[in-house]
């Protein structure tokens, strides 16, 4: 089960870290706006709260103390860390204070977001462009944001104030806000994964204890099925086909007595009719129960396995190495495994041949049973599987316990190949 869990693992590990990464952005995203949201309420701050109540009707028209009393105030308790660039502007363009004293009096185009500042008066932010005249004494400065907060003369003239606050500073205000719930989310994440992992494991040890429980139940079926068969066989054997065999004799003897001829027809029909139900009773004792193989042979019984086939019409065709030796246990197995397959082979295939090679190959055993029938693809074995149709799993557990190897390989339309191969001992 390693290997599944281990796929599971990775899988959710890959979850995780989609999930975790998509989060992140939507953090940062989310944090980036409350950073300019708290940059523009400090703006407002300052602006309506601290310097426009210094705000003298001669700031607008130059006045030099008016200006200086707004120059006080900015730099006592704007300009910090948080703001390193303050101007306020008339509504026609004008500079007409910043902490800078070479801008006061300078005119130039108010840009969309001062025209829409003055318009709704809301605080509106954005990214300098420190390639603009306007903002030539700031590019020593690093990045920056452009605050604008709407103020008031005293005499009601609109005038726009303007912060010019670090991008760095903005981006620890998000920072501080985004990294304890990215802490957080990230742990909880990590947490719900590595709670998985384990109950993964856990059901997967569950899920192949029970698999393994079910093929050692069917395994047991089979071994059950195997010996009631040789019961059934050996009943049949030693009852109705010795009853037939004596009865075949008996029929045979009369015919030959002196007898009126249509009689005598007669009982040689029905003598002829008594050996062919024994024939057929004793193809029937090969399906049930296999011959006794260390008597017979493997050749006599693979030959036997053939015959029901070729009865039914199957061009058969049996091709068995001379010099291959196998252990009993061996010759059960590769009996098993022909069995199987043309067992498959007459339910399913739909084929018009079907050939039998036992070879020896290296070290090892070769048994290989081959048709030209439909053939399936790899989904329908293992839906048949799953319906319970279990006797090729079976094979390739036991021919594992065995050491053995099974090899199954087919493809619609171009028949099955099923071939077994079993180390020499």
């Amino acid at each position: 089960m390693r290997h599944p869990v281990t796929q599971f693992a990775l899988a959710g590990l890959a979850v995780v870290a989609v999930f975790g990464a998509a989060a992140l952005l939507a953090l940062q995203s989310l944090a980036r706006s409350e950073a300019l949201r708290d940059a523009r309420q400090f703006a407002t701050l300052a602006g309506q709260g601290i310097v426009e109540p210094v705000i003298a009707p001669g700031l607008v028209r130059g006045d030099g103390a008016a200006i200086a009393a707004v120059d006080r105030v900015v730099n006592e308790r704007v300009l910090g860390e948080r703001v390193v660039r303050v101007k306020v502007w008339d509504a026609a363009g004008r500079i007409v204070y910043s902490d800078e004293p070479r801008l006061v009096g300078m005119r130039f185009a108010l840009g969309v977001e001062k025209r829409a500042a003055l318009r709704t008066g809301a605080a509106r932010a954005e990214e300098s462009d420190l390639g603009a005249p306007e903002n030539r004494f700031e590019r020593g400065q690093g990045e920056l944001y452009e605050v604008y907060v709407p103020v008031r003369a005293p005499d009601g003239t609109p005038l726009l104030f303007e912060t010019y606050q670090p991008r760095s500073a903005v981006a620890a205000t998000g920072r501080r806000i985004w990294l304890p719930f990215a802490a957080l989310l990230l742990a909880s994440l990590v947490l719900l994964w590595l709670v998985q992992v384990p109950l993964a494991a856990r059901l997967g040890r569950r899920l192949r204890a029970t698999q393994r429980e079910r093929e050692e139940l069917l395994v047991q079926a089979a071994d059950a099925s195997a010996d009631e068969r040789r019961r059934i066989a050996a009943d049949l054997h030693d009852g109705p086909v010795q009853d037939l065999a004596g009865i075949s004799y008996s029929l045979s003897a009369a015919a030959e007595r002196d007898a009126p001829p249509e009689l005598r027809e007669t009982l040689r029909d029905a003598a002829a009719g008594t050996r062919a139900a024994m024939r057929r009773l004793r193809t029937l004792l090969v399906e049930i129960h296999p011959p006794n193989l260390r008597a017979s042979g493997i050749e006599a019984a693979l030959a036997d396995l053939l015959a029901p086939l070729g009865a039914r019409g199957l061009v058969t065709e049996l091709e068995v190495e001379p010099g291959v030796a196998l252990a009993e246990g061996d010759e059960r197995l590769v009996y098993r495994a022909a069995a199987e397959a043309l067992r498959n082979v007459d339910r399913h295939a739909h084929a018009t041949r079907v050939a039998v090679t036992l070879r020896q190959d290296g070290d090892a055993v070769r048994l290989e049973v081959v048709d030209d029938g439909a053939g399936f693809a790899a989904t329908e074995r293992i839906r048949r599987h799953e319906d319970g149709h279990v006797g090729l799993a079976l094979l390739e557990d036991v021919a594992g316990r065995a050491g053995a190897t099974v090899a199954v390989r087919s493809s619609p339309g171009a028949g099955t190949s099923v071939a077994l191969e079993v180390p020499r001992r």
